[in-house]
């Protein structure tokens, strides 16, 4: 098995779905290997953006398998664990490395938004499930549970499976603050779409990306020009970017994102209820968005 690397793009993957909205695993093996051929350094699976909270357990099984069998050691399959509760967590943790995953990224449980004492238990035994390095997910926006920085360490020094975190507090200061706290005993991976150019500049290895999903060049580029200090050419590629990357950061992400997937050829807008495709108006907004864009596209 390819060792995981928590470092470059790592796209966040939408789940495709065929018209009776099962699972369309031709097209996912397809995007997944259109995704590493353009540069990208392994895939999330299961996460937010890939609409993990509306797929059944053999679903998700199924899911990583195709990804795995897809790329096999060219990269690395990480799977997102997000459950009610723990135990729901570990059965998925546990899956995913049957399934032959690299990596997990391991959230806060959904709905309950507990104390400290009650999450720190949460991640640990999830991690204590497996061998496979992990990844925190740090998204207070989204989850209403934030991981401070002393409490990173904390579960760093504890868990020894722990490798990396997701910020994704869309507080820049807080990466600077986990370097200082950990040095280079964690990976820091960016998790805000907007918000790349300035996380790498502030020591982000990684960027675990949504609009990846449709343009994967510009993404790699954008991210490798800002770690090679090229600074110019990141902010030139960036500015163009940035009006597809907020698509990323608002509550209908998932399908201004498969919006756009199709859009530019590469997937379809189906999204499973409780979401519904974009209509009227906002659907009419990011198509303009996206027009802009591919009229103005950095060369």
């Amino acid at each position: 098995m390819k060792p995981m690397k928590w470092a470059g793009v790592i796209p966040a993957i939408t789940t495709p779905f065929n018209e009776d909205m099962t699972v369309d695993h031709a097209f996912l093996a397809k995007h997944c290997q259109w995704l590493i051929g353009n540069g990208c350094t392994g895939v999330v699976a299961l996460g937010s953006l890939g609409e993990g909270a509306t797929l059944t357990m053999d679903e998700k099984r199924a899911v990583l398998q195709t990804c795995v069998a897809a790329i096999g050691d060219r990269a690395t399959v990480v799977a997102g664990v997000s459950a009610l509760s723990t135990d729901e967590a570990v059965a998925i943790a546990q899956m995913a490395e049957e399934a032959g995953c690299n990596g997990l990224m391991v959230l806060p449980p959904y709905v309950y938004v507990g104390d400290w004492r009650e999450m720190k238990a949460h991640v640990a035994t999830v991690l204590a499930a497996t061998p496979l390095s992990a990844m925190l997910y740090n998204n207070p926006i989204a989850y209403k549970v934030d991981f401070l920085p002393h409490q990173v360490a904390e579960l760093i020094n504890e868990c020894p499976t722990l490798h990396a975190i997701k910020e994704s507090s869309a507080d820049v200061r807080r990466i600077a603050e986990i370097r200082r706290l950990l040095g280079n005993r964690i990976h820091i991976l960016c998790g805000v779409d907007d918000l790349i150019v300035e996380a790498v500049l502030a020591g982000a290895e990684g960027w675990i990306a949504g609009l990846v999903n449709a343009f994967p060049r510009e993404s790699v580029d954008v991210f490798n020009y800002a770690q090679n200090g090229n600074v110019s050419k990141a902010f030139r590629l960036y500015l163009w970017f940035l009006p597809l990357l907020r698509l990323d950061v608002v509550p209908k992400f998932v399908q201004l994102i498969k919006l756009v997937q199709q859009e530019v050829g590469m997937g379809s807008e189906r999204v499973r209820a409780p979401r519904l495709a974009l209509v009227g108006p906002e659907r009419e907004a990011a198509l303009e968005i996206l027009r802009v864009a591919l009229a103005n596209r950095v060369q």
